[in-house]
């Protein structure tokens, strides 16, 4: 018999010594020391999966990517995108394929004792099969992490540009981190949008938590000014620290706006632009008190 007939009988014949032995294998793993999936649950997902593996290969072959192995790729796949969410690590979800192969090369074994070339063809054929439904799980984890990562790092962006509403009029931006192609997007939108809702006239874009500004900062900074007056409103930025002077003079960077050190002097400057002013209440005499 050649290597795929001794698979597939092996896989037919000795499923319930290979699940067994698989699950014991799982058992034993990372995965359900780290409380992330139940036992149950995962008996549940190593049933389903090798039934699966066993139609594919005795109705298709052994060609992984082939037609009969899409209910296999797909049920791989949708274990591989829950458990990149629920925050299992690469290696963990790897071996729950990889962790097959020891159980599967033993049953070959068992199958095939006194057929040296037989065990060794089924063993290779079942090697490759294994290998590939591996990375394929692997690919599918990554590029779901990948996309939780953006995912998160867009709602971060989102929540650390808050727009605040300071008096009538006149709104105030504060930055934090920095400020790329990607942020400036958000922070252009977020303003753009309380300008409109507030009917602003005056928005203050603070710069104290920017560690440094260059050139390319200092162009997204532009950017967002330019919205803001295209919308009718003003800007003063703020927060330009000694340093950040020193290597915006050095750089040769100009923002053509008005800017001010701290916050509360451009929080001036806003009231005065829109005829207000701070005025000090006289402290009530000892009489008055009484």
């Amino acid at each position: 018999m050649d290597g795929a007939g001794v698979l597939k009988r092996t896989l037919t014949e000795d499923e319930a010594a290979i699940l067994d032995a698989w699950n014991a294998s799982l058992q034993g793993g990372t995965s359900l020391q780290s409380g992330r999936i139940r036992m149950a649950e995962l008996q549940t997902q190593a049933k389903a999966v090798f039934s699966q593996l066993r139609n594919a290969i005795v109705s298709g072959g052994l060609d992984a990517d082939g037609e009969h192995f899409v209910p296999l790729r797909e049920s791989l796949a949708d274990i591989s995108r829950s458990r990149a969410i629920q925050g299992f690590t690469p290696t963990d979800t790897a071996n729950f394929v990889f962790s097959l192969k020891e159980p599967i090369f033993e049953a070959l074994r068992r199958m095939s004792a006194a057929d040296d070339s037989g065990f060794a063809a089924s063993v290779l054929a079942a090697g490759k099969i294994l290998d590939r439904l591996g990375l394929q799980t692997m690919e599918v984890f990554l590029a779901s992490r990948e996309e939780v990562i953006g995912r998160q790092g867009q709602e971060i962006a989102e929540l650390s540009t808050p727009v605040v509403r300071l008096w009538d009029g006149i709104l105030a931006l504060p930055l934090i981190g920095t400020l790329d192609s990607a942020r400036t997007g958000v922070v252009m939108e977020n303003l753009l949008q309380a300008i409109v809702d507030e009917e602003a006239e005056i928005a203050i874009i603070d710069i104290t938590g920017v560690p440094t500004v260059d050139t390319l900062v200092a162009q997204h900074l532009l950017k967002t000014v330019a919205a803001a007056r295209l919308m009718g409103a003003d800007c003063i930025v703020s927060g330009i620290r000694p340093q950040i002077a020193q290597t915006m003079v050095h750089l040769g960077v100009e923002l053509n706006v008005v800017s001010k050190a701290t916050l509360a002097d451009a929080f001036a400057v806003a009231l005065r632009r829109t005829g207000r002013k701070i005025v000090r209440q006289q402290t009530a005499s000892t009489e008055e008190r009484r």
